[in-house]
This record gives C-alpha cells, structure tokens and sequence, in this order.
C-alpha cells in the first residue's frame, strides 16, 4: 500500500479528528520544503508571473489557513514554530528569507489574507508567541499595503483581513479608514440574490471566486470577527449568504463532486469552502439545507480528494493541477503553492465538537433538490441534475482580463461535475483543440479553430432555454440556444445554433469528453453494443466506458454533420488524462441565407465505476429529445 493510501484514502472524514488528521497529512509534508528561516516553503520549479520570492511566499502562506483554523479550534500542531519562525525572518529586512516590502498589485497582498485571519482567529498561538521586535516587523510589513494601488477585484478583500488581523492584535498600523473604504467599494460588486461579480460594473465574471474561493467566504468570515465592530454589515453579509447558498447548491452533486467551472481549477475543494464559512459564521440556512446538509455538502466534497491520488505527489505535497498534475490548465499566477488555497476548507476545524456542524449527523444531498432544473439569472447558468447528472450550461460570462484558455474555462456551452471540461493543448488539429461542449469554427479548412469566448447578448428567455451570440469573425455570427434537460428525457440536452457567415466554415460541435480506456487500461475500440467502447456513424458520435455514456446526435435534420468517437490528445481533460470525446463535424458554405443546425447531448456518469456503463443507458439513449414547439415553430424544423 502506498503512503497515500494509508493516510489520505483510508481517512473516512466523518469526524473532526478525521479533518485534523487530513490537515496535519497536509502540513507535514511541507517541512522537507521549509526553508532554514522557516519563511519560505519552495515546492517546485515552475514559474508565474511574479516573482520567486513572492511564490514561495505563497508556499508559506497558504497552508495557514488552515493551520490556523486548527489552532483556533483548541488543537496544537507540533510545526507550528516553522511559521512563527518565517513570521519573524520573513518580516526582516535584514534576513536572508525577507519577503520584500510590497509594491502597487503586488502578489504578495494576496497572501497578507491568510495571515490576517491568522492573527484574527489563532492569535494566543501565534502572534503571542513572537518576540516584541518580531511583532512589530510583522506589524510594519502588514500594512505596509495600506497606502498601495490594488486591483479592482476580490483582492480588496485581502487588504481588508490584513487589517482585520491587525485590529485583532491592538496593532498601530491597523488602518480602520482604509478598511472602511475598501468594504464600502467591495459592496458595489454586490448585484442581488446573494451574488456578487469580482469586480465593477461591466464584469460578468460569476465563478467561484464570487463564492467559496473569495467573496462569500469572506463576507461571512467577516461577519464573525467583526460583529460587534460592524454589526449592518454583518448582517447584510449574512442574508447575502442565506440567498446565495439556495443556488450555489446546485453547484454540487450527490457524490460531494463540485461543477469544475472557470479559473483556478487547481484550488480543488476549496471549492466547498463556502459550507465551511456558513458553519463558522453560525449561519442557520433556509431549508432544505440543516446542519446535516451543509455538513455533508462540505465533507462528501473534501472526501472526494482524499480518493484522487494525481492530486499529491508521492510525499503528499499537492500537485499543480485538477485530477492529475495537468499545467495546461494553469494560470499565470499559480505557483507551486497555489494549490493549498484548498485549506480555506479546514475552518470547521476552529468550532468545537459541540458545535451543530459537527453535533449534526451528515446528511444526503436533499431529495427534494434532486431531478431538477434551476435557472439562475445572475450567473447565467441553467443548472440540472435530471438523470443523475449534474451539469450547467452557461453562456453570457467571459474574463475581463488576459487569462490562459479562457474560452475553455468561461465559454463552453456545458461544463459537468463528472466529466469536468477540456482545455487546448495545441490548436493545430482538433485532437488537440478540447473541443468537449463547444461549437469550434475553422475558416481555413480546419489548419486552425476557433472557440466562444466573448459571449454578447446573453439571457435567459421564460424560464425555457439560455439564448446568445457570438461573432467569431467580421461577417460571422452565431446564435445559440441552450435547452435544458425535459422530464421525458432526462439524460439529454439540446442545442440549436443559427449560423450566418460569409466565408466558409467548417464546425465541430463536441459532447462530454469521457475516460477513453478499456478495462485493462488499452483505448476504447469501436463497439455497437452496450460493451465499453465508440460507435460513431453520420450524425451520431458515442462513447462507453467505465466513466458512463457520453453522446451527441443530429436533430431535426437540419445539417448533415459526420458523426465520430474522437480520441483526445492526452492531458486535455480535466478530470482524466485520456478521453474521447463525441463529436459532429459539418461543413457551411458562404451564404446571405442562415444555416441551422441542432443537436442532442447525452450524459449518463456512471457513479458505482463499474466495467462499463450501468444497465439501462440504451433505452434513454434511444428515446431522443424533441425541440420545443416554440422554438420549432421559429426554427422551422
């Protein structure tokens, strides 16, 4: 057996002391990576856009989150001198491990954070443990971004807990103005429903970083520590959460599995950290969602991690990546500590056994939210769980700024919670191109594609489908209909897209990319039954395998596309590193007139990893999904 199937798999995460024991597996393997100082921790080789001092700061610094968390909850840990240590050489100028004094966007106020909540939450075990001239280095270093230019983004939030924690600690450099000012900004992101955009007006990003890895997290952290100080706020923190928490459900599926959707994948269950936050805010949900719920929407997702050994490299350190060390879905900005952000999820650790988080039995996902459709008009995102399947199709979001395969992480037409999405690895073939829920365009004969990323004239029209455009090129322009899963076919989706171009085109609409191996791990091979294996014909591309079914067909003979099983370079996929992915392939000559073209969708995740697909897939596979008559009645199917 190896060491993490001792100590991360073998863990059942039902109790504190089982989250403690995860945390400290965690944490331990950091000292080999320890510099002598204690202030920095270098985990890797690879770079990011800022510096080498800053990212090993950010190796330093993110496992504090829940080293703190830990602490604050009664407990001890025998490495906690390495941080107090790195607090103290770190913060001198004179050390060899300074960390530099911080500049205007400076990625080491990212980290300031989760060292504020530190002095806020653990600050007899740590800040009280330093000597006086530490304390004030720590002090001058941490407000040292008081008067610096930050983005107009969740980083505001950052500046706001380095002086929560200085507040916390009777600090002088505490800076209650600027927090003010900082909060009073952050609000204007706020839109309704609970939701807020990362940043102003004109920001249509809706992603996690609006929930678990930023902004929800920490309005309810806040509400916590300051509410005595700042108690209109805090309350307004907390219906914000309240409101918010009966959509971000959806999010999640009945395996504890988040929707992978948008950037910084690799954070990985910091994705769930928002039930942790409702937990250690004392917040009582509206039903169905009890302390059982949340406890379990939390817990089923940390659990989910333990069992995926690609997330950890053989000492236990996490890799750079989702499922698997992957780069090619990375960002700019993640180091090779960027991962430990997933430590947001250990704050449960500071409330007490007593506590009804953890009095409470864990509890399923709610049947009464189980087989249903949700629109959600501030995302822009249809959510579904029909069949078994939790997926959303999404149009309308995009990045504001340059983020590396943004087109994959905010434009695809569906991204699932079991099959994850794709990202390019390459854009010279389609193999390359992780195609999966999207429609690529080429107008050079398929040398190189295009995808959706700037989605214009997004909405959801009576509660029926999600409709958009995009306009690839000048003279090009695409409308899409996204169409959610009906009772009578819950398995399936449709899309419909009007195309208007003048130039020819050649168009490859993927599917969900599924795990592409036999049972003895050799490539699927072509198979017309219900064994693993493709099938594809004209108009129709399948895949079977242990992962379930996924497939797309033609509908309402309104193209004739080629049907085909493509096997997808490796490492595109976010959750497997070999995947097929079903496709349709078509050719559109220039035109004043419009070319319609609609399409099936079909995902059945299988959730018991069976040899193959579960029985009892071919008969909804077979029974396929009607375009609406609204929608017909324009389209003239």
């Amino acid at each position: 057996m190896s060491w993490l199937e001792t100590s991360f798999a073998s863990n059942p995460l039902v109790s504190k002391s089982d989250l403690r024991a995860f945390l400290v597996g965690l944490l331990d393997p950091l000292a080999a990576h320890t510099s002598p100082g204690g202030a920095r921790i270098h985990l890797g080789y690879t770079a990011t856009h800022y510096d080498e001092t800053a990212a090993q700061l950010e190796g330093f610094s993110r496992p504090i989150w829940g080293l703190a968390s830990l602490l604050a909850g009664g407990a001890d840990y025998t490495g906690t001198r390495r941080w107090i240590d790195g607090f103290k050489n770190g913060t001198d100028r004179n050390h060899v491990e300074f960390w530099g004094d911080m500049r205007d966007k400076d990625q080491r106020m990212v980290e300031c954070s989760a060292i504020g909540f530190a002095l806020s939450v653990a600050k007899e075990k740590i800040w009280d443990k330093l000597e006086d001239n530490a304390k004030s280095t720590l002090e001058d270093w941490l407000g040292g971004m008081n008067d610096k230019q930050m983005p107009n983004t969740n980083w505001l939030w950052f500046r706001v807990f380095a002086n929560l924690g200085l507040s916390k600690v009777g600090s002088k450099r505490y800076d209650a103005k600027r927090m003010k000012a900082d909060l009073d900004h952050l609000d204007t992101f706020y839109i309704g429903d609970g939701w807020s955009r990362d940043g102003p007006e004109g920001v249509v990003q809706l992603d996690y970083y609006s929930s678990s890895f930023a902004i929800q997290y920490a309005q309810l952290v806040y509400s916590r520590l300051a509410q005595d100080e700042d108690p209109k706020r805090c309350e307004e923190y907390r219906n914000r959460a309240r409101r918010f928490a009966q959509d971000f459900v959806h999010y999640f599926d009945e395996e504890g599995r988040a929707i992978p959707f948008g950037r910084s994948m690799t954070y990985r269950f910091a994705m769930s950290s928002f039930w942790g936050a409702v937990a250690f805010a004392n917040l009582e949900l509206p039903a169905p969602l009890t302390w059982g719920v949340v406890k379990g929407l939390q817990l089923r997702n940390v659990r989910y991690w333990t069992q995926q050994p690609g997330a950890y490299y053989p000492d236990g350190t996490l890799t750079i990546g989702f499922n698997y060390p992957n780069h090619n879905i990375t960002e700019n900005y993640n180091s090779p500590g960027s991962p430990y952000w997933c430590c947001k999820s250990f704050i449960t650790l500071a409330l007490p056994e007593t506590h009804p988080f953890w009095a409470a039995k864990e509890e399923p996902y709610p049947a009464s939210l189980r087989n249903t459709v949700k629109f959600l008009k501030n995302p822009l995102h249809i959510m579904s769980n029909r069949g078994g399947h939790t997926f959303l199709l999404s149009s309308g979001q995009q990045c504001s700024y340059p983020v590396k395969q943004s087109a994959a992480k905010y434009g695809k037409l569906a991204y699932s919670s079991a099959f994850g999405y794709s990202v390019p690895v390459g854009n010279g073939t389609l193999e390359e191109l992780g195609g999966d829920n999207t429609l690529a365009l080429s107008d050079d004969g398929g040398e190189t594609w295009k995808c959706r990323r700037a989605t214009k004239e997004a909405r959801i029209e009576a509660g029926k489908w999600l409709r958009s455009m995009w306009y690839p090129w000048d003279g090009v322009e695409i409308e899409t209909w996204l169409i959610p899963p009906q009772a009578e076919t819950p398995l399936w989706h449709v899309r419909i897209h009007r195309i208007k171009t003048n130039r020819k085109l050649i168009s490859a609409e993927g599917g969900f990319a599924i795990y592409g191996q036999r049972e003895d791990g050799r490539a699927l091979e072509p198979s017309e039954g219900e064994e693993v294996g493709t099938y594809e014909k004209d108009g129709e591309g399948r895949a079977t395998s242990k992962a379930g079914v996924s497939g797309i067909v033609e509908l309402g003979e309104l193209g004739k596309r080629k049907g085909s099983a493509m096997r997808m370079d490796a490492n595109s996929n976010l959750v497997v590193a070999r995947s097929v992915l079903p496709t349709l392939v078509g050719e559109h000559e220039a035109s004043e007139d419009e070319v319609w073209i609609a399409a099936g969708i079909f995902g059945r995740p299988n959730l018991d990893c069976a040899v193959g697909a579960a029985p009892g897939w071919q008969q909804a596979w077979d029974k396929r999904p009607e375009i609406g008559k609204a929608i017909a009645d324009y389209v003239k199917v």
